[in-house]
């Protein structure tokens, strides 16, 4: 697993590293002991299920640091997506048919490693591009790698919090406290 951040990053970047790793081990430890059938199963009001929300965690990663490298053009035009790219987006949220609660898990890992790689490597934390076109972006804004870093933990923490209440609904087990 990925929850010990690279020692050769510098102390911010291992701070952000550390962090990082801290709320992708609580969105992973939701699935403890669970069947692939549990981990597809929605067990509140909402239609997410755990291996659904690290799908979507592991995808969104992947796409800002994707974005650190390469700016906007490595996201889609938001604000030009049709009914169809929303639908497929949403099968991020759910385990699909032949879909494993090992496999999402290990892409999730794959994505984490990668990313921890990359904020070793990053030359200037402060490197900055414009955001995408979304209608949730303000025009003309630009994010430096250090934003995005903080997004991709707000993101999986936020998440993983969504994951304790799923878990918790499911079988009674809790994550934190």
């Amino acid at each position: 697993m990925t929850d010990t951040p690279n020692t050769t990053a510098t102390d911010e970047r291992a701070d952000l590293l550390e962090t990082l790793a801290k709320h992708r081990h609580f969105l992973r430890f939701t699935t403890r002991d669970l069947t692939d059938e549990q981990a597809g199963t929605r067990s509140t009001a909402s239609a997410l299920c755990l291996g659904g929300l690290i799908k979507h965690v592991a995808s969104v990663e992947r796409s800002w640091a994707a974005f650190i490298v390469e700016g906007p053009k490595a996201m889609p035009d938001f604000s030009a997506m049709t009914e169809a790219d929303f639908a497929k987006r949403a099968d991020e949220f759910t385990m699909l048919p032949g879909e494993t609660l090992a496999g999402v898990l290990a892409e999730y890992e794959e994505v984490a490693r990668s990313t921890d790689e990359l904020v070793a490597k990053l030359p200037d934390l402060n490197a900055s591009h414009p955001l995408p076109q979304a209608p949730w972006f303000d025009a003309d804004t630009r994010w430096s790698a250090r934003r995005v870093l903080l997004h991709i933990i707000a993101e999986t923490a936020q998440h993983a919090g969504h994951a304790d209440i799923i878990r918790e609904s499911l079988d009674g087990a809790r994550t934190m406290g």
